[in-house]
């Protein structure tokens, strides 16, 4: 979702509150439940709860061209969006985007500290591409990041979109696509 449809809202909280180490994503750390604590680490030194966290991400809004793109989607597909935000964070994103299917974690919370994260199940993002796949469906996925390698390769057919130069370049077995308009043409020629 995040990069895909949406801006980082990691990247949106470094900014509105100054703290740059909250830049880091999933597009440099592979490793989700690590970057997740080192995130948490700051949040709780800095004493940023979810309050603010939310106030900041009301305050954005979804990456140009986002809407139409899952509406053309949607007009054609069942779409659902595997992401590792939180239920927490991705209400006004969602609103923006006209409410599409969204299966994401949840924050641990003692009242409005963050102090930890619910993950749906390991290795979510592929286990919900075999559970698709296991009811027969035929799984087109895309993403921009380390933490969505594991998903492409389980789906059917796979891209990326917008991934930085380090995971095109470790990952030349995806096509990449810049635009939602090239990757909306490659969706449809492979959808039969």
């Amino acid at each position: 979702m995040e990069g895909v449809v949406t801006p980082e809202i990691w990247i949106a909280v470094a900014e509105e509150t100054g703290l740059d180490d909250l830049r880091r994503t999933t597009r440099d750390e592979p490793d989700y439940q690590k970057l997740m604590e080192y995130r948490i680490s700051i949040l709780t030194e800095n004493e940023i709860g979810l309050t603010r966290i939310q106030k900041v991400i009301s305050d954005l809004n979804v990456l140009a061209g986002a809407k139409d793109f899952l509406d053309l989607l949607r007009s054609r597909y069942q779409v659902t969006l595997l992401s590792d935000t939180f239920e927490e964070f991705a209400g006004p994103l969602m609103e923006q985007l006209g409410r599409p299917h969204l299966l994401c974690h949840r924050l641990v919370l003692e009242g409005d500290r963050i102090v930890g994260f619910e993950p749906r199940t390991k290795d979510a993002k592929r286990k919900a591409v075999q559970a698709y796949q296991s009811l027969g469906y035929h799984v087109t996925a895309f993403g921009d990041s380390h933490n969505d390698v594991a998903m492409l390769h389980q789906a059917d057919a796979a891209s990326l979109f917008r991934a930085p130069p380090g995971l095109v370049g470790t990952h030349e077995e995806f096509p990449l696509f810049d635009t939602y308009a090239e990757l909306a043409e490659w969706i449809d020629s492979i959808i039969v």
